[in-house]
């Protein structure tokens, strides 16, 4: 390996460390208590070799978000690979979040955070756009099973980026629901309530008799 190559593999090496550790501070301190001397010293850099990195605090969580995001992209890409059908695909995508929920909790719990929070306060509006951008690309993978399910009768003529949002939304907040696994949730099973969403969902959308399956959905 070149000197060149063995630098940049370092630099890499150096920005996941930081993303890490940037992660972890928001968890437990939120945006506004971080500052970047605390990600930086417990990064164990400088703040001036911090900024070699990143310009901003900002910059860092929107990485760290974008990071998150394209996990979940070619989760979602890989989920519908495997299917056949659009009711399928949307099966495939539901799942494909849940999974990413629980399996990669970090990324999750931060894409959470801003969604709860006013992030308009905390990104410049271009920063904000380039977060946007690669959220869109998941709604948009979405859309088009939708679209690609009403003209083959799968489904309704419905708007099916307004649909997108609307199935997003749903499976997001019933996600939620695994914080009151011992009061509300007590005596349920959170999959099975993720699972009848997502099927009253496609129910919904679908045109009668069409899209019963009798093969495995693969």
């Amino acid at each position: 390996m070149g000197s060149k190559e063995r630098r940049e593999r370092e630099r890499e090496q150096r920005k996941n460390q930081i993303l890490d550790v940037a992660r972890e501070l928001l968890l437990e301190k939120g945006l506004q208590a971080t500052s970047i001397n605390q990600i930086a010293k417990r990064s164990e850099l400088s703040v001036g070799a911090f900024y070699f990195y990143y310009k901003s605090k900002e910059e860092l969580y929107v990485a760290l978000q974008q990071e998150g995001l394209d996990l979940l992209h070619g989760m979602t890409t890989a989920a519908i690979r495997r299917k056949r059908t659009p009711r399928a695909k949307i099966r495939g995508i539901a799942q494909a979040y849940l999974t990413f929920a629980e399996e990669h909790r970090s990324y999750f719990d931060i894409i959470n955070f801003f969604l709860n929070s006013s992030s308009e306060v905390f990104f410049s509006e271009q920063l904000k756009e380039q977060v946007d951008e690669h959220g869109n690309r998941i709604v948009d993978i979405l859309a088009n099973v939708i679209a690609d399910g009403i003209r083959s009768g799968d489904f309704r003529p419905v708007p099916a980026k307004r649909y997108a949002l609307i199935l997003w939304a749903t499976i997001h907040g019933v996600t939620q629901f695994r914080k009151l696994r011992h009061t509300i949730l007590r005596g349920e099973d959170l999959h099975t309530i993720y699972t009848d969403a997502v099927e009253f969902f496609i129910d919904a959308i679908g045109t009668a008799g069409a899209g019963q399956e009798t093969t495995p959905d693969t």
